[in-house]
């Protein structure tokens, strides 16, 4: 995601530095809320020469039914499960330094609790400065013939509303405004992130979300010091599969 300068976090400062994500994904549990993890940036920024940025624009992109059609930065088809319903998408400029376009696919019952969520993002730098998308991870899955960058976490949704002009903060006023909410307070998350182009201006971010309530756990059963810490990995292990499962990636063409 975006940074607001050199260094500095795309939302609220996050209580202690980002971790750097394993091979073997891991859990970090401090409480925080889904919106602030919405806004979480693992990324920096740096120069690089002569970037240009195209994401953000809604004219490229289109959804008919259950797929989502991007005709640039990147050029690619996302095509979700029947279950997900989508409810919408927003443009707007992060933090004066970056286009960002939000669209959800959620599965919620009649009363808009939402048991899954699909959030993606298409991002990228404006012209106007020399920002590059810099992520710690070395856990890299491949989709559809992309390359994406995977972590994935525990939280508790209650704490910590984050900044009003976080991207995390226009998705949460955004899916409320469609009449939606978690339906619990403790959620696991998926985060898988391609990096477009060479120069590292422009990613593509899709997030998934479960409530965690159906197993029957917390958040902070799930920390290194939980009574359920034994079983993160399996739980990871199995929401990256889910998170693969319900889209599918086609990519258009050879092109960005």
């Amino acid at each position: 995601m975006a940074q607001q300068s050199k260094g500095l976090s795309s939302s609220l400062p996050i209580p202690g530095e980002t971790q750097k994500m394993k091979k073997k994904i891991m859990v970090t549990v401090p409480m925080i809320s889904l919106w602030v993890l919405f806004g979480l940036a693992c990324g920096q920024s740096a120069s690089v020469p002569k970037a240009t940025s195209e994401a953000g624009n809604p004219q490229r992109r289109e959804v008919t039914g259950h797929v989502l059609t991007s005709t640039t930065m990147p050029a690619v088809r996302l095509e979700f499960d029947k279950n997900f319903k989508y409810v919408g998408n927003h443009s707007f400029v992060l933090y004066d330094v970056a286009n960002a376009e939000q669209h959800f696919f959620v599965d919620a019952d009649k009363e808009g609790r939402v048991k899954r969520l699909y959030w993606i993002q298409f991002e990228g730098y404006l012209p106007t400065n020399t920002h590059a998308y810099r992520y710690k991870g070395d856990n890299v899955v491949n989709i559809g013939g992309l390359d994406f960058i995977a972590d994935s976490y525990a939280r508790n949704v209650k704490a910590n509303p984050g900044r009003a002009d976080s991207d995390g903060s226009r998705a949460r006023a955004f899916l409320e405004n469609k009449g939606y909410r978690i339906a619990g307070d403790d959620i696991t998350m998926q985060r898988l992130v391609h990096l477009v182009d060479e120069a590292k201006r422009n990613e593509l971010m899709i997030i998934y979300i479960e409530d965690l309530s159906g197993l029957g756990l917390t958040a902070a059963d799930l920390a290194p010091d939980g009574r359920a810490a034994a079983r993160w990995e399996e739980i990871s292990r199995g929401l990256l599969e889910r998170a693969q499962k319900g889209l599918k990636v086609v990519r258009s063409g050879s092109g960005q």
